[in-house]
């Protein structure tokens, strides 16, 4: 089963301190490693992909529950206290320029547990692009700073990556587990927690984006350079009918009377307010050298961001009619169903599940008894 998702939560700047630190290191690892002997690894995955279980593991193990800390603390709990050679998992990545080592991690990774060059290059593909879409072909107004990768000793992964929206102060969490390449552009997002809605974001991830996808694509292919006919230029000011005046031309009107003015208005008009520079474009034509395949291939290009995406996606709809997907891709709010049967029933056996498997791990852990108790009393809290 795979399980994605998007939590939002609000930015707490403290730091945890010492004393809880030390020991949500020393819980997080001993609830693991009950999780991998009694469930196995990928079930650990499983869990950690699901960003309700995420969520209720880090309160169990100390954190407060709506903080955005709970990701990079949690996180960096679990890389302290797993040890890939003897648990078998990995957790790579991390926070700001932590992030951008996870290629190299991951190859280094790779040797320890004997993962084959080609599958450590789908892997590397898979972290990227996981971030790709989340920072920019979901335009929902959160920028990355965090980028976690979960990985086994048999390939299996997961990626726990959050992004921040400065204006609001709010965290946007989001949860893979083991895509396969074909999916990657194709509703990747299966499990998504997420309180408040935004109105209006592009998701070129969407199954409903896949007609924009392949135009996207052939809009570069076919040369963007005429492209720049669509876009408001930085210094361009209000659009004037007297702007369409010829005062050259000699014509007359319907009395026979010479008239000196008339209309010539241009072949094309700037139509989207928005612009790209010299240099975006210089990237859009870098693209069409490289002639990419598919949409993937075409996101996957170094320079291609947000604002290039969304052009290309304005512009399908503009000359094609074809649109994007500008749905949020959020679709629960709760994390077992309602009371009341909104937004869905209440699932019994998945939400036992998720509480017997953290309190199954509580008891089976090897802490002292006053850490285990302070665990059950959060756990019940919690729930």
């Amino acid at each position: 089963m795979q399980r994605k998702g998007i939590t939002n939560l609000p930015l707490h700047s403290n730091h945890t301190p010492p004393w809880l630190w030390k020991r949500m290191v020393k819980l997080s690892g001993a609830l693991t490693e009950v999780i991998l002997e009694e469930y196995g690894q990928k079930e650990f995955l499983e869990r950690i992909s699901n960003p309700y279980w995420f969520q209720g593991f880090s309160c169990v193990i100390g954190f407060d529950w709506h903080s955005s800390g709970t990701t990079t603390t949690t996180c960096g709990a679990l890389r302290a206290s797993l040890n890939p050679e003897e648990h078998g998992i990995a957790v790579l990545g991390g926070k700001g320029k932590n992030s951008r080592k996870t290629p190299r991690q991951l190859e280094d990774i790779s040797s320890t547990f004997n993962i084959s060059t080609k599958a450590t290059n789908t892997l590397i593909e898979s972290s990227k692009l996981s971030a790709k879409i989340d920072n920019s072909c979901i335009q929902d107004t959160y920028t990355l700073y965090q980028h976690n990768f979960f990985l086994t000793e048999s390939g299996d992964w997961a990626v726990v990556q959050q992004g921040m929206n400065t204006g609001s102060g709010y965290a946007r969490r989001y949860h893979w587990m083991n895509t396969d390449m074909d999916n990657f552009l194709n509703d990747p997002h299966t499990g998504i927690e997420c309180d408040k809605k935004q109105e209006e974001t592009l998701n070129m991830s969407a199954k409903d984006s896949s007609e924009v996808q392949k135009i996207s694509v052939d809009l570069i292919n076919d040369n963007p350079e005429h492209l720049r006919t669509y876009f408001r230029r930085k210094d361009s000011k209000q659009t004037l009918l007297t702007d369409f005046f010829d005062f050259k031309q000699e014509t007359h009107d319907v009395t026979g009377f010479n008239n000196q003015e008339s209309f010539t208005m241009p072949a094309h008009h700037e139509v989207l307010d928005m612009d790209l520079s010299d240099n975006e474009f210089k990237v859009l034509k870098n693209a069409y050298e490289i002639q990419p395949e598919n949409y993937k291939e075409l996101i996957s290009l170094k320079g291609i961001g947000p604002k290039k995406i969304r052009a290309l996606a304005l512009i399908s709809d503009l000359i094609y009619g074809e649109k994007a997907s500008w749905e949020d891709p959020v679709k629960y709010s709760f994390a077992h169903g309602g009371k009341d049967g909104f937004p869905y029933p209440v699932d019994r056996e998945v939400y036992d599940h998720s509480i017997n498997t953290i309190k199954d791990a509580i008891n089976e852990a090897k802490i002292d008894k006053k850490d285990k108790l302070d665990a059950i009393k959060r756990l019940n809290k919690f729930l």
